[in-house]
């Protein structure tokens, strides 16, 4: 018996750009369930967020922006940030019947007969004329491999796995990163744990006076042309730098963001650099960013020799049935929201679609 669900397009993931994606599908006269699927392997609403930990608090979030026709309004500055876009996020998928189908996780898109993809899953299998992939990178956490690392006694954990400042409590951490996760971090446990050291491969790059709309534009350009020649998206610190605001301006004066270079192997009970010196810890804590969670697109052949799927605008070059939101220029809430809307219009051409009158 075949249970093959068809539609017209299916999107994969319901973080910001999944649900720009989908809210976009929906005003141009697509139909959930009937026209399109959002399929989201999360148990709940909130994409990344809700997996964001407790200490995150959503004064904390910088440029978080609203989804397409509802904002965020009255927020507490002191909830976590998981908490308030978490329930954003669902009230957004109710006001706009976007009808998001959970837990799903897809294992695979392949190419079908006749032109459609088979989109694989956990509960089924769609085919489908159209995909708009927004699946971030929360899934994939970038673990570095060093010398010596299996032989640690210690604790090593990934910033997708951390749990907030207390549980460092009186212990000696050492720090693995220099994006905005890596110095929240530090700062956070500093005044925890019985000591901490910074290390990153690069000198960290500090950012003075406010990030206006020409310095967005200028880093969204640099990731663009990455993605325009099918290289991997490179990070969002590389681009932007670290902002200097007032708590980092505090954790350089008291020595907490005192940057070290990267030490050549782990040992059983700490790092050591190649001169000689160690530092004793009890954990590692390994804030060096994600990578695309693409894989279930392997089948498709997207990658190019540079280890990107080269991008035209959304839209995958190698496949102009398959658009990619929320990856690299638009990996931002608000780039995602333009994807979306960019990835929907360039869609209803492919399908020959009109949108619905106003």
């Amino acid at each position: 018996m075949n249970n093959t669900r068809e539609v017209d397009v299916v999107v994969i993931g319901a973080g910001q750009a999944g649900l720009a994606g989908a809210y976009h599908l929906r005003r141009s006269g697509f139909e959930p369930d009937r026209d399109f699927v959002v399929l989201d392997r999360s148990p709940g609403p909130g994409g990344a967020w809700q997996f964001r930990w407790p200490s995150l608090t959503y004064g904390k979030v910088h440029g978080m922006h609203a989804l397409p026709g509802m904002e965020l309004t009255d927020a507490d500055p002191a909830r976590p940030s998981a908490e308030v876009i978490s329930d954003y996020f669902d009230r957004y998928e109710r006001a706009f019947d976007l009808r998001v189908r959970r837990p799903v996780d897809v294992r695979a898109v392949r190419e079908e007969p006749g032109g459609r993809l088979l989109v694989e899953t956990s509960q089924g299998v769609w085919s489908t004329r159209a995909l708009i992939n927004a699946t971030g990178t929360w899934d994939r956490p970038f673990w570095p491999r060093y010398p010596g690392q299996e032989t640690f006694r210690g604790r090593q954990l990934h910033t997708a796995q951390y749990p907030g400042p207390e549980e460092f409590a009186g212990q000696r951490v050492v720090v693995v990163g220099g994006g905005a996760s890596g110095t929240q971090h530090l700062l956070e446990i500093a005044s925890y744990a019985a000591a901490t050291t910074w290390v990153t491969r690069r000198p960290p790059v500090f950012r003075e006076g406010p990030f206006d709309e020409n310095a967005g534009r200028a880093a969204v350009a640099l990731v663009e042309e990455r993605v325009r020649q099918g290289l991997p998206p490179s990070s969002v610190v590389s681009v932007t730098g670290l902002p200097l605001n007032d708590a980092i301006r505090q954790g350089i004066e008291d020595g907490v963001l005192d940057r070290q270079p990267m030490f050549d192997r782990i040992t059983a009970d700490g790092v050591e650099w190649n001169d000689g010196r160690h530092v004793d810890a009890d954990v590692i804590l390994w804030a060096t960013g994600f990578r695309a969670a693409v894989d279930h697109l392997t089948p498709l052949r997207l990658r190019e020799p540079g280890g990107g799927i080269r991008l035209e605008g959304t839209r995958a070059a190698a496949d102009p049935r398959i658009h990619l939101v929320g990856y690299g220029p638009s990996a931002s809430t608000i780039g995602a929201n333009r994807a979306g809307r960019a990835a929907v219009r360039d869609l209803r051409r492919l399908l020959e679609r009109e949108p619905a009158a106003a």
